[in-house]
């Protein structure tokens, strides 16, 4: 899982930069960077981790990373989308799309971290 968490990581901080470079170099566009260079951090401290124990306490860090970057980031990104259209300004279509990108990775890793904590508890179990 720490090598999917490194190609997520990669994943991040390439929409961030694209995001700041393809949009108007707002530094709000590279939210994506900082959560790529977290997730990042933590699945290289995993791989280099010496015992089972260390590495599974670092992964669990991730998680509060991965909540944190789903939930907060998400909700606030598409009410602020409604917001605008309401007071009648169309929203940064680059900005959008970059909100909609940074949920559906983060979706899918979280996803992809749940298949493989059942994974682990079923092969601790048999």
């Amino acid at each position: 899982m720490a090598r999917i968490t490194l190609i997520f990581a990669f994943l991040m901080v390439v929409l961030g930069e694209a995001g700041y470079l393809d949009g108007q170099l707002h530094k709000t566009a590279l939210i994506p960077v900082w959560f790529g260079v977290a997730l990042g951090l933590f699945g290289f401290l995993a791989i280099r981790a010496k015992t089972e124990k260390g590495r599974m306490t670092l992964m669990a860090h991730q998680r509060e990373h991965r909540a944190a970057g789903i939930s907060g980031g998400a909700a606030r990104r598409f009410a602020a989308m409604f917001l605008a259209t309401a007071h009648g300004h169309s929203p940064d279509m680059i900005a959008l799309a970059s909100k909609v990108t940074m949920a559906v990775l983060m979706g899918i890793y979280v996803a992809l971290c749940v298949q493989s904590f059942i994974a682990v508890r079923r092969a601790r179990q048999a």
